[in-house]
């Protein structure tokens, strides 16, 4: 680690701590030339994949806008934040866990959309009619249809066909 006061390329590691979260390791370091102390932090850096949208166009992935649109799919609806957190978190390690630098809003709205179908019967449908540009009354039956599959739920529960949480 290069000294922050004389740029020396050795340092000494003083005293280490985890935070209370257990995400950072805070690192107490002395300098080996100077002497003077300095605090460094150091945190899981996890590269999510870029989103590539309809346009062609590169974004970066934002979380926010994915659970925005998770809570949009779900308002008025019976479903606790605790499973929206799940769902998104979901998402999320499988877009870690994907070897492409890239992922389509296509394949995204896909997994978005497999976790509204076992979180909310209303809310998929919802989600499905924006997400496809529903047409016609013809494209809602079809949604509906492909909702009404089964499904493998998630551990930690789907809501039940009355919409109960």
């Amino acid at each position: 680690m290069k000294c922050p006061f004389c740029s020396h390329h050795d340092t000494q590691v003083m005293d280490s701590r985890v935070s209370e979260e257990g995400d950072t390791i805070r690192r107490r370091r002395r300098c080996l030339s100077c002497d003077r102390r300095f605090t460094t932090y150091e945190r899981i850096e996890l590269a999510m994949p870029a989103v590539v949208k309809r346009n062609g166009t590169r974004v970066e992935f934002d979380p926010a806008k994915l659970q925005a649109s998770l809570r949009l799919a779900l308002r008025k609806r019976p479903v606790s934040t605790e499973l929206l957190e799940r769902a998104v978190a979901r998402i999320q390690e499988t877009l870690l866990n994907i070897p492409e630098k890239e992922v389509s809003t296509d394949h995204i709205g896909e997994l978005v959309m497999n976790e509204l179908k076992q979180l909310d019967q209303v809310a998929y449908v919802r989600f499905a009619s924006v997400y496809k540009s529903f047409q016609d009354i013809e494209e809602f039956v079809n949604a509906i249809k492909e909702m009404q599959k089964p499904v493998k739920p998630h551990n930690g529960g789907r809501a039940d066909s009355s919409g109960a949480a």
